[in-house]
């Protein structure tokens, strides 16, 4: 016991300095995020049937398990690597972090969605309302247990290729799963919920409100089988050195930037977390296209190509943070064509798979080549110069390879960073086909040589852009990699100083400027003019024929207009400049490369 108070006064204490700065707002809007959530849950707990509850509480669970895979490992504040010298027993350690791992807002947002349980007991008659308290304190162990145990059984995954090529196919495809979750409820001929969730354990203790005692008691046992489980892995991952390969030949190149191609190259077949990551985005797009051949529908079958590209360069956005201070090599070569090879490198691990899966369903699909032709070279050409230029302008440090630990897919400590510079990749490289994407619905082949020209000029432009802020700002940059902190401006106050209700009203307007632009605006807007009807969630798609693209193109407008406010606000209130001084001059080589 004592040893759980101490670990949850320790993740206490970090929780209070970590609620300061950029992580600060981030949180803020998380925790405004659950708490609607919970309150959604609430509302149907009291209003709903219980099979709408359950499914609720399906969701919570799958975001439990699943989302600290997709965030790159959960939060891991304290880590088993942490008390390795002290000799803990494996019960006793785990119980201690289990106990941290209580302690926080997820667990709280939870707990209050949790309460649901209560209210559904209440609405029953006072005896399951009183069985709901111990119904729901096991279900929230279950939830944080759960994501204990997906998180540890993903890292032992991830100390070999073979079993991280193998998480990654999983965890890939059933994310893409969850994403397309109403073509199984179509397959199934699901109008509602589906009677499955009541016999996920996310709807025992639900089971158990409704009078069925062997839930609540199945649901003690799973608990603690999830306990003895989640020890035994501390165990196997604590302190063992990760197989990242067997040595090869020596690298060969005669110039300096075939020595970075080679290196880079190396690197992207030798470092575990970079192929689960590469294995993730190719699954994910993959399944994401496939998933509606069960309904007979293939439409969306030659976008998987162009989705892997999408998620490859979100997930490898933090190009050169991934480094660790092992950046201070690219530092002190400057001119060596380090952007540029990286470049190549990027494009030459992800293309062949690109080009190989657009062609293979596309051909499957029968069409629409023109526009898959169009855009993939738009994507790919965009994302080989937005990933190294979004890099080095909104690096997160991120922790030496030979330190990640026991968890490999926790590549930095801001966690919240790395998520939001992935979001702003996967926005910024759809953004790039864009001008070819209309340009085939409107033109047909005509807007092949429009992709092509995007995605050079996106190539060489970023690439050059990203080449001279290195070269500007790489001993900042080798700064902020050793310390894990940025350096702070000296004039400009920044969006971190902004007090907390402003923070968190500037983030909700560029979440929902982002919404409105991009799922709402441009995706709406490309099946509006492909003539999909009433689907899912997009609002253009619902109107008459002739509605859909004002629709779209209003939804764009308005979040545009969002975004603008958003970031006029951040302006107005924290200062004229929130990017921070201005660059400051530096004699460039020849090359114009740097000094």
């Amino acid at each position: 016991m004592a040893v759980a108070l101490t670990m949850a006064r320790m993740r206490l204490a970090v929780l209070r300095h970590a609620s300061e700065g950029g992580q600060g707002s981030l949180t803020s809007t998380g925790v405004s995020l659950g708490a609607l959530c919970a309150a959604g849950t609430l509302y149907l707990a009291a209003t709903a049937r219980p099979e709408a509850l359950a499914a609720a509480y399906a969701l919570w669970t799958a975001g439990w398990t699943l989302g600290p895979m997709a965030m790159g490992g959960g939060d891991e504040t304290l880590r088993p690597e942490h008390f390795a010298l002290l000799g803990l027993r494996r019960r006793a350690l785990a119980t201690g972090l289990l106990a941290a791992a209580f302690t926080g807002f997820a667990p709280l947002i939870s707990l209050a969605a949790l309460l649901g349980l209560v209210v559904s007991g209440a609405r029953e008659g006072p005896v399951p309302a009183l069985v709901a308290a111990p119904a729901l304190v096991l279900q929230l162990a279950s939830f944080v247990l759960l994501s204990k145990v997906a998180t540890g059984l993903l890292g032992l995954a991830l100390r070999t290729r073979w079993g991280a090529l193998a998480a990654g196919l999983a965890n890939g495809a059933l994310l893409a799963g969850l994403s397309q979750i109403w073509v199984f409820l179509a397959y199934f001929g699901e109008r509602g919920v589906p009677a499955v969730v009541w016999w996920l354990p996310s709807g025992w203790g639900l089971r158990a409100v409704e009078g069925d005692p062997r839930a609540l008691a199945g649901l003690a046992l799973l608990d603690v089988l999830l306990l003895t489980v989640w020890a035994g892995l501390l165990a196997l991952g604590t302190g063992r050195p990760r197989k990242m390969g067997r040595p090869r030949r020596p690298l060969k190149a005669t110039t300096p930037t075939g020595a970075v191609i080679a290196k880079e190259v190396r690197t992207w077949t030798r470092d575990l977390a970079r192929t689960y990551h590469l294995v993730f985005a190719l699954s994910f797009g993959v399944c994401f296209g496939a998933c509606p051949l069960l309904i007979g529908w293939e439409g969306m079958l030659p976008y998987a190509g162009p989705l892997f590209v999408i998620m490859a360069a979100s997930l490898t956005s933090n190009l050169y943070g991934t480094d660790g201070t092992a950046l201070w090599l690219t530092v002190m070569t400057p001119g060596g064509g380090d952007v540029r090879g990286r470049q190549v490198a990027w494009l030459a691990v992800v293309g062949p798979a690109a080009v190989a899966v657009t062609g293979v369903t596309t051909w499957l699909a029968g069409a629409p080549w023109p526009f898959v032709l169009a855009v993939l070279p738009a994507l790919l050409g965009g994302a080989t110069g937005l990933v190294p230029l979004l890099s080095v302008y909104g690096l997160v440090p991120g922790t030496d390879p030979h330190r990640r630990g026991g968890n490999p897919l926790r590549l930095g400590e801001d966690n919240g960073g790395l998520t939001g510079l992935a979001y702003l990749t996967l926005a910024l490289v759809a953004l790039a086909g864009l001008p070819a994407g209309f340009a085939a619905l409107s033109y047909g082949w005509a807007g092949v040589p429009v992709g092509v020209a995007t995605g050079a000029l996106c190539a060489v432009v970023l690439g050059r852009l990203a080449a001279r802020r290195l070269a500007a700002r790489g001993p900042e940059l080798l700064h902020a990699m050793r310390t894990g902190r940025r350096p702070k401006p000296e004039r400009a106050r920044t969006f971190a100083v902004l007090p907390a209700p402003r923070r968190a009203l500037v983030s909700t307007g560029f979440l929902l400027g982002m919404i409105a632009l991009f799922p709402q605006g441009i995706v709406a807007g490309i099946f509006a003019a492909q003539g999909i009807e009433r689907h899912t969630w997009f609002l253009a798609t619902y109107p008459d024929a002739g509605l859909r693209l004002p629709v779209a193109g209003g939804m764009a407008a308005l979040g545009l207009v969002l975004l603008g406010c958003a970031a006029l606000g951040v302006r107005r209130l924290a200062g004229r400049d929130i990017s921070g001084r201005a660059p400051r001059r530096v004699r460039r080589g020849p090359d114009g490369a740097g000094p």
